[in-house]
C-alpha cells in the first residue's frame, strides 16, 4: 500500500497573509493544497491520502475536498505544534489503516509543483532501498560555518538540496518519530534529518527545479507563473 502524508498544519507567517494560512491561498479559485492533493490523488499507484491540518481549517478543507473531488483523502487530522508533530500526527493515521510495510510518501501541502513522475520515482527508490529523498542539485556554492568560525565550502557537484516527497517504509519512520519523542527530541527540520541521525541509509532520487515550497510572496508569484506556463503548454501543446 502506498499512502501519501501531506502535512499542512502550519500558520504561514513568513506569507503574511491575514486572512487565511498559505495553503489555503486561492489561484484560479483552487486552493494551493488542492494543487498539491490533486496530484497524489491522479496517481495511480498511490492509494490514499492523509492529511494532517491546522484543526480550526479542517471543515474548510473537508469542504474543498468535496468541491474539487479529492477522492483518496481517507483521514484528515489535526496538526501539531511543529512540523514534526505534524508529521507524526499524519503517520499515527496512515497507522490505522495500513500494514507495517507500507510505503509513505511525506509531503508539504505547499509544494504543489512536483510531477507524476517524481512520485513513481519516489516509490522505486523505496522498493530499491527503504527510502527516498527528492532532491535538486545545488546551483550555487554552500558554506558551512563551523564551530570555531572557519568556513567549510563543500564541493558544489557533490552537493544536492533535499526537498520533497520524502518516502520511507511506514514502519521506519514511525519508529525513528517514536524514539525522538522518547528522547525529547522535537525541532528535527525534516524527515531525512531525523532518518539520518538515527542512522538509516537514505536513497534519493532528482525532482524538478521548480518544486518549490511556498513560504513567501515570491514563491507565490513563481508559482502562479509556473501554472501558466503548464496551462499554455496544454493549450497550445508545447
Amino acid at each position: 500500500m502506498n499512502i501519501a502524508v501531506i502535512f499542512a498544519g502550519g500558520s504561514g507567517l513568513r506569507m503574511h497573509t491575514k486572512s487565511r494560512p498559505k495553503q489555503f491561498l486561492d489561484l484560479n479559485g483552487k486552493p494551493i493544497i488542492i494543487y498539491t492533493l490533486e496530484l497524489f490523488d491522479n496517481h495511480p499507484e498511490i492509494d490514499a491520502i492523509v492529511v494532517a491540518c491546522i484543526e480550526n481549517w479542517i471543515p474548510f478543507l473537508e469542504k474543498q475536498l468535496r468541491k474539487f473531488e479529492i477522492n483518496k483523502v481517507v483521514k484528515v487530522v489535526p496538526g501539531g505544534q511543529t512540523g514534526q508533530a505534524s508529521i507524526y500526527n499524519g503517520l499515527k493515521a496512515a497507522q490505522e489503516i495500513a500494514q507495517a510495510d507500507a510505503t509513505v510518501l511525506i509531503h508539504d501541502g505547499v509544494r504543489p509543483l512536483i510531477t507524476e513522475q517524481t512520485i513513481t520515482d519516489n516509490l522505486r527508490k523505496v522498493e530499491e532501498c527503504g527510502s527516498c529523498i527528492t532532491c535538486i542539485p545545488a546551483t550555487e556554492t554552500f558554506i558551512v560555518r563551523q564551530p570555531d568560525g572557519s568556513l567549510e565550502i563543500p564541493s558544489r557537484s557533490d552537493s544536492l538540496i533535499a526537498r520533497a516527497p520524502q518516502s520511507f517504509k511506514l514502519s521506519d519512520i514511525l519508529s525513528a518519530h517514536e524514539r525522538a519523542i522518547a528522547e525529547g527530541l522535537h525541532d528535527f527540520i525534516d524527515s531525512c534529518t531525523m532518518m539520518s541521525h538515527y542512522g538509516y541509509k537514505l536513497g534519493t532520487v532528482i525532482g524538478p527545479m521548480e518544486n518549490i515550497k511556498i513560504t513567501t510572496p515570491t514563491d507565490f508569484f513563481v508559482f502562479r507563473a509556473m501554472v501558466k506556463v503548464h496551462e499554455d503548454q496544454q493549450i497550445f501543446g508545447l
